[in-house]
């Protein structure tokens, strides 16, 4: 199997801690092809970053394709462009966000899901409600920058401790989701730490991407993810418009 692990963002550390773990959990048979995006932000906070994302992002998915992927993982845990990249491809498209929900609806009836900043958390209790989990799942913003994660003396740790701990006190969590792709090596040791299931949405997506490549099951091309219709894109954006088959 060949699952194409795509960093939204131009942070190539992100990428090679994203492609770490999923190869961590990765088959036997698995190649994980790791891709950055060439154009866009540094990191994604936020509804705008996450919009001027979106080309970069799909133009590596298309690439990731045309190469031999099998299935693509979005690797940020706003599901950034999801939709559009099911539209565009011809092979399962994950999210970090909705695999890691579903995961974590396995394990327990109440989680809580522990992301960076304050703009993330409601954009989170969106996708919770949207994905069917308004119900059972709190979001926390442990108040951390998404690229602080990327150093050992910056306190992010200590600030996502916290707010775990809060989740276990307060909210009845009885499992925690790490609500930030660059939190992805993080999972296990918290696991250990708190006692309960503390899931990383790369490892959720990449077994889930894993488990669609075998049962040959892709993205239904009927309705909402059918192919874009062909027509004409100006400008920058010329090179994405869709086209006849």
């Amino acid at each position: 199997m060949r699952i194409l692990v795509v960093n939204p963002n131009t942070t190539r550390s992100m990428t090679d801690k994203a492609a770490e773990a999923a190869r961590a959990v990765a088959g036997a048979g698995t190649q994980i092809m790791a891709a950055t995006s060439q154009m866009g932000p540094a990191s994604i906070e936020g509804h705008y970053d996450g919009a001027l994302a979106l080309p970069g992002l799909l133009a590596e998915i298309r690439a990731g394709e045309k190469a031999g992927a099998q299935a693509a993982v979005i690797a940020c845990f706003d599901d950034t462009g999801l939709d559009a990249a099911r539209a565009l491809a011809g092979i399962p498209v994950l999210g970090l966000c909705e695999s890691a929900l579903v995961t974590a609806g396995f394990l327990a009836q109440r989680f809580t899901v522990v992301t960076t900043l304050e703009r993330s958390r409601v954009l989170l209790e969106n996708l919770t409600r949207h994905y069917g989990f308004g119900g059972r799942a709190k979001v926390r913003a442990a108040d951390i920058p998404v690229l602080e994660l990327e150093d050992e003396h910056s306190g992010a740790i200590g600030k996502l401790r916290r707010q775990i701990e809060l989740a276990l006190q307060e909210d009845g969590a009885e499992a925690i989701v790490l609500g930030c792709a660059g939190m992805a090596d993080l999972a296990f040791a918290l696991q250990e730490d708190y006692g309960v299931p503390v899931i990383d949405g790369v490892s959720a997506a990449v077994k889930q991407a894993e488990a669609l490549i075998a049962q040959r099951l892709t993205t239904s091309k009927r309705g909402s993810y059918a192919t874009p219709l062909a027509k004409v894109y100006l400008g920058a954006m010329a090179g994405f418009a869709p086209r006849d088959k």
